[in-house]
Order: structure tokens, then sequence, then C-alpha cells
């Protein structure tokens, strides 16, 4: 009788604190009640605070930083090529196919430019190895951008052995390596978060990117898609400061003109024209594809040699040496040859040339893990492969069927389709074209993202365990507030409760909306708020503590005064946050109004169901207009059938 009596004092208590908690919810949801909105001042659309005025600050030297670095680098290629093929001090970019040369220097520099490239990664850094861009991101998400001094020494003069040496790369790659090691480690002796090191480290790499370039907007975009996964003002702020930065710095190094200029006159695109970009598009596709899937089918190949990897890129320089016997020109970076195909001067026999032996000598030598980066070989392979479609397709200007697969094939090499965009129109200033280049990147894009599931940036860190997703998208969690997923009337206590309770109070359970399948229907109760007598929250306590064998008599021993506590209309994704802070996985809801009342429990399974809506919208499919319904005719509801009398209601 006293256990029944015990009980039903838990039940009244129950749909009275019930009672109370719908007031407050009707006061919550009253419209046209400003008192009733409660103003959260902690919740805006960003979340930005003046500490990134310290960032940008130091973003700004890191740019020029970046500058000067790119403009060593090009330098340093250039004393290289010059020493190697033509046997002169200059520090003046050349190509190595520009004048003739003998057969044994073709075949042997790239040998031995290899084979100082593989000594220099084994006992300086591997971090040489590759073209860089893997590197800079596995630095960014896996070690905190934090980058080992001797990287930035290594890398660009590693690279420039390289490319000095006819290796048919770019300089990109190494650039934006080394300008990323100088903002990592400039941010790695302040006093910064990984946050902060890696806003600087990217700033430095699309630093570096805009001073070889001279393409800031495609550089500000490629460190939003490739490096920075956010897109956040923190981050956003001090990059774009660091490229402006270093765009101005480059205009007395390098010039401010731009690298690739084409004039394509008035050029109005026709719908024949448009529909043709896509077919380009589709092309440089399959183009990227092929090229991605040669490079690490090279790389599937050396890896099973019987050698150490040092002697790799010996090897890779043997094949770009019997490719230069072949195309000369296609060796080196090859802005030269990049230049004639998208003024419509290249001739068939370069432009096929170019399409299939730089193709073939870049991906192979590529795998071989040699010095060197991806984007100068893409303009070209890209640049060649709409030279040959101009061949074909309508005569619209000189040029324009170039630039249109070059921005395809590094929209489906890269998987940025922006960056391609942006990237084409800032070396060319071909700013007419906008429209095709924009339909031919997204063609390939889709092409390449449908056909492979990683690009040649990021397979590499695939392949050593980690998983990389590029998809943005927003959190459910930061949409979602605490009132649509709390349990609104969980069973509470008073501080007076005798112990041990009743088992029926034990057994309560949390109810979860819309559960995922196989998931448990409604988990029991963990977490009980303690009341007073004025319905004012004193304190929890857990299902483990009541039942622990304790010595305690009453609720009161085992109280927790201080629990953390969240608010109703508090964010999800701050509520996990604060879960993960204090290693907890419940908390009671208070009230916006008054802090001292309960609107609720939530727990860690709520805050998953809401997930729920996030997977609802991407795979739950209906039809919320029905064509059938508009010819349909309306059916009466039951309250109107009444007023029906003979034949109308018969015929109804």
């Amino acid at each position: 009788m006293c256990a029944i009596s015990h009980e039903l004092r838990f039940s009244n208590r129950v749909i009275h604190d019930e009672s109370v908690r719908d007031k407050h919810i009707d006061d919550h949801d009253r419209p046209g009640d400003p008192a009733a909105r409660p103003h959260r001042s902690h919740l805006g659309d960003f979340t930005l605070t003046p500490r990134v005025l310290v960032t940008v600050a130091w973003a700004v030297p890191i740019g020029a930083l970046g500058a000067v670095a790119a403009w060593a680098l090009l330098r340093l290629i250039g004393l290289i090529t010059n020493l190697v093929f033509f046997q002169r001090l200059s520090t003046t970019m050349v190509a190595p196919g520009s004048g003739p040369h003998q057969a044994w220097l073709v075949v042997l520099a790239p040998v031995v430019g290899g084979l100082i490239v593989g000594v220099m990664a084994r006992y300086g850094s591997e971090k040489i190895r590759g073209h860089g861009m893997p590197e800079a991101i596995e630095a960014i998400l896996m070690r905190r951008s934090r980058v080992e001094p001797r990287v930035a020494v290594l890398k660009p003069v590693s690279a420039a052995v390289s490319i000095g040496t006819g290796g048919p790369f770019g300089a990109e790659g190494p650039i934006i390596m080394t300008g990323g090691a100088l903002g990592s480690l400039l941010a790695q002796h302040l006093h910064m978060s990984a946050d902060e090191r890696k806003a600087l480290m990217v700033s430095g790499a699309a630093a570096g990117m805009a001073a070889t370039f001279n393409a800031p907007l495609a550089s500000v975009l490629l460190a939003v898609e490739l490096l920075l996964f956010e897109w956040r003002p923190r981050s956003f702020l001090p990059v774009s400061a660091a490229v402006a930065i270093a765009a101005i710095v480059r205009a007395p190094l390098l010039g401010a003109a731009p690298i690739f200029p084409v004039d394509l006159g008035a050029l109005v695109a026709s719908p024949v024209v448009d529909l043709l970009c896509v077919v380009a598009g589709l092309l440089g596709g399959l183009l990227a594809v092929a090229v991605t899937a040669l490079v690490y089918f090279s790389e599937d190949t050396f890896a099973r040699l019987p050698l150490h990897w040092m002697w790799w890129p010996a090897i890779g320089g043997a094949i770009i040496g019997v490719g230069g016997l072949i195309e000369p020109r296609a060796l080196g970076v090859g802005y030269d040859v990049i230049d004639e195909l998208l003024t419509g001067r290249a001739t068939l026999a370069l432009v096929v040339g170019i399409l299939v032996m730089k193709s073939l000598i870049w991906g192979l030598s590529l795998g071989s893990g040699t010095s060197g980066g991806v984007l100068a070989p893409v303009f070209m392979i890209g640049a060649a492969l709409g030279a040959l479609e101009g061949l074909v397709f309508p005569t619209t200007a000189p040029g324009f069927w170039a630039v249109v697969g070059l921005s395809a094939v590094v929209g489906g090499v890269m998987r940025s389709p922006l960056t391609g965009v942006v990237f084409s129109l800032e070396l060319t200033h071909a700013w007419n074209a906008l429209l095709p280049l924009l339909i031919a990147s997204t063609a390939a894009y889709g092409l390449s993202a449908l056909l492979l599931k990683r690009s040649v940036l990021t397979e590499k860190i695939a392949r050593r365990g980690y998983h990389l997703s590029r998809e943005y998208d927003v959190d459910p969690l930061e949409v979602l507030r605490v009132d649509e997923v709390m349990h609104p009337a969980p069973t509470t206590l008073r501080p007076d409760d005798p112990l041990p309770l009743p088992t029926a109070v034990l057994d309560a359970i949390v109810p979860r909306r819309g559960p995922l399948p196989g998931a448990p229907l409604a988990p029991l109760q963990r977490l009980f708020p303690v009341l007073d007598e004025d319905h004012r929250v004193v304190g929890v306590v857990t299902r483990r503590q009541l039942t622990a064998p304790r010595e305690a008599t009453t609720v009161a021993d085992l109280l927790i005064t201080d629990p953390l506590t969240v608010h109703s209309r508090d964010t999800l994704r701050t509520v996990a946050s604060r879960f993960a802070q204090a290693a907890v996985g419940a908390a009671p809801v208070l009230d916006d109004h008054d802090p001292t009342r309960l609107a609720g429990v939530v727990t860690v399974e709520q805050l998953l169901d809401g997930r729920l809506r996030d997977l609802a919208e991407e795979h739950h499919r209906e039809r919320p207009m029905n064509p059938r319904r508009w010819i349909r005719p309306a059916r009466p509801r039951t309250g109107d059938r009444a007023e029906l009398t003979g034949s109308d209601a018969a015929s109804a």
C-alpha cells in the first residue's frame, strides 16, 4: 500500500509538472508577443570574433613572403634549365624543348634530376615527394597544420631540380607547399590555435599560387574548395588578405599582365556553341579520368618494383627522357606551348604530340614520387584537347576551344569547377567566354565525380588510410533547436524523496522522435532533474547513482547541485559541443524566460535524432504536387455531405 501511494506521488507530480511545462511552451510559441521571444545574443550568421584581426595582420607578411617565394622558385627553375640544357648562366624562364639538344642530354638529364630528388627525399624529408597538394591537405587535416622547417627549403629546391632537368611538371604544387610551410612555420612560433594556424598556412599556400599565375580570385577559390574545408570568415579573411598582398607584390617582381592573354574579340556564343561546350566538357571529363587513372596506375606499378622508392624518380626520369626524344616540347613547365595553344598558333603535329606525350610522360613520371605540380601540365593537356576539338567544332575565335578545353580538364582533374572557370578567365582575360567555360567545366566536373570517387589530389590521402569528404552542407544540428527534439515531460524527483525509488520510477523512458531503424524506441531515462516545492531546478541525479548500492536515504544525499544545463532555444550543435567538453550524455533543459524552471531533458540520442531530418531530405522521395489532383473532382467533406439532399447526395 505504501509503495502504491509512493508511485502515485510521482505520477501526480509528473502531471503537474507537465501542465507547468505546457504553460511555458505556450509562452514560447505565442505569436505576436515580443516578450515571448527571448533574445539569443550568442547566435548569429557567423561565429566571428575580433581575434580574427590578429590572424589577418599576420597573413599580410605571409602573403608578401609567398610572392617572394614564387618569384624565387621560378628563377631557380630558370637557372637550372639554362645550366642543364643551354650551358649558360641565366634565370630567365626557358623551355627545354625550345632548341636542339643532343639525344643523350635529353635522356640523361631527367634521370640525373630524378636521382637528386630521390636522395633529397630519402635523406632530407619524404614530404617533398609528389606534387605537393596531397601533402598540404594532409598537413592541414591530420597534422594540425604543422609543417617541418626543412620542407620549406627542400620542396622548392627539389621541384626546381625536377622541372629544370626536363620534368613535365608545374611550379604551383611545390609553391603551394612552400608558401603553406612558410605560413605554418610563422604560426608555430605564435600562440595560436590549430584553426588559426590552418588559416595562416592556407594563406601562404594561396599567396604563392596567386603570385605564380597572377590569379588572385582563383587562388582564393582553390583555398576554399580544396584546402580550408570550410567557408567561414575566420579563415576567408586572412586568406583573401594574403592573396591581395601577394598580387600587389607580384607586380614589380613578375609583372601584372595575364600569363596567357587571349583576345576573343566580340565573342557572342550561339546556342549551338553552348551545346558543343557540353560535349567539350564531357570529353574533358573523360580525359581527366584517364590521366588520373594513369597517375595511380603508375604509382601502383612503381610500388611493386623490388627497389627502394629512392630510385623511382630516376626511372620516372628515364620515361621523361624517352618522351622528350619523341616530343621535345613536352618537357618542362611549357608556358610557351600553352600560349601557342591558347592563341591558335599551334600546329596539328604539336597539338597531337602534346596531347599524347605530355599526358603519358606526366602521368607515368608523377607516379614515381618525384617533385612537381599538376596544374601547368593540366593546362597544357586541356588546351591541346580544346585545340584539337577546334578543328571539328564551328570556328568562333582563335583559341576559343582551347580555352574551353583547358577549363574543362582543370574542372575534371581538380574536381573544383569554379576554380577551373576562374583560373581560365584570369589566365587569359577572356572574360566574354564566361558562360561557355562554366558549361564545359561543370560538365567535366559532373562526369569526373560520377566515374571516379577521388581525384588526383585526394587519392593519395585515401591510400594512406584517411577518408576525405569535399562536400559542403549545412550541419542539421546547427538549424535545429533543443526544444524540437527534447523530452518535454521527464520524470522528476524531489530532494526529500526516500531511497530506494520504486521500480516504475527507475524504468521511466525517454521517447525519441523518429528513431533510426533498429534503434531502441524508448531508452531508459538516465538523468532525473530534481525540483523543489516551487518547481525550481535544484540539481540532478543519475540513474547510475540511484541504482548503485550506496549509504544514502534520500535523493538529497546524491544530489548534483551544479550540473551541465542547456536552454530550450540552444542549437543542437551548441549542445553537442558542450556534451563533448563535459563528457556527459544528457542534460536538463532550462526555460529561456526563467532559468530556474525545467523545460525538459535532452540526451545524446536525441541529438543524433536531429540528423534524421537531413537523412529524410536526402533519401525520402515524395510528390507534394500531384498533377492528377488537378483534374480529379473535389470530394465533399463529411460535414458538407449532410447538407446534400436527394439526387445530389446520391451522385456525391
